[in-house]
């Protein structure tokens, strides 16, 4: 049965996740994570993309970011993966795949779950057990959104910067969003989305992509539940 095609659409948050080959590491050190960032950037500019959060974990990354043109973004996930793969490759004598051949990306809808995906991704490393407070992971947007930490990379999205005036009060808010452990319903419902390459929002938000798309597009729960693996509890996707 063929692949349905992903949902990318202008204008609409998308969250990303591509993860290394058989789950092997993409990053050993940290000049491997500033180089990644460094060329991340260039493709958000090169290809029109605003991006509100991210966390390089070992062996997989995650992304969210609104696309001006959604027709951008595979290319946007090449210029990354091409320059990064090639310095791998040359820095470590290696050659072969580095990342899974296909990414996996759902759209999101702001209102409903913007806020919750950007916990879900710079909450990462604390259900991996890498740190005990997001705040103590470098490589992640959570410095910049909770702490005012400048990064170059980050847009804030409108739902962000609603939060409050001033960006004080706004980081505030935001930290008070990490006292409560994210809920498990929405870690499933983002992965399953994540899995199947299907939105997540409200009800409304489905109808509207299904009018556009002809449609319906949603993420559904696919016979008995898969136990976990000792490396999925590790690092968490």
């Amino acid at each position: 049965m063929p692949r349905r095609p992903r949902i990318q659409l202008d204008n609409v948050p998308l969250h990303i996740v591509q993860r290394g080959h058989n789950r092997e590491a993409c990053f050993s050190g940290v000049e491997d994570y500033q180089s990644y960032l460094y060329w991340l950037e260039e493709a958000l500019h090169n290809h029109d993309c605003k991006l509100h959060a991210y966390v390089l974990m070992t062996n997989h990354v995650h992304l969210l970011l609104t696309p001006k043109k959604a027709n951008l973004v595979p290319r946007l996930i090449m210029s990354i993966g091409r320059r990064y793969v090639q310095y791998i490759n040359r820095t470590y004598g290696r050659t072969g795949a580095l990342w899974d051949s296909r990414y996996k990306s759902s759209v999101v809808h702001a209102d409903s779950y913007l806020l919750t995906c950007q916990r879900y991704i710079e909450l990462n490393p604390v259900r991996a057990a890498m740190v005990d407070d997001a705040a103590h992971y470098r490589w992640s947007s959570y410095r910049h959104n909770a702490l005012g930490q400048p990064d170059s990379r980050l847009s804030p999205h409108p739902v962000y910067t609603a939060m409050a005036a001033s960006d004080k009060a706004r980081q505030a808010a935001y930290r008070a969003l990490f006292r409560a452990e994210l809920d498990s319903d929405a870690i499933d419902d983002i992965r399953l989305a994540l899995n199947q390459n299907q939105p997540i929002g409200s009800n409304r938000f489905h109808t509207q992509i299904a009018k556009k798309l002809g449609e319906r597009r949603e993420a559904r729960p696919r016979g008995r539940p898969r136990l976990k693996s000792n490396a999925e509890e590790v690092l968490p996707g």
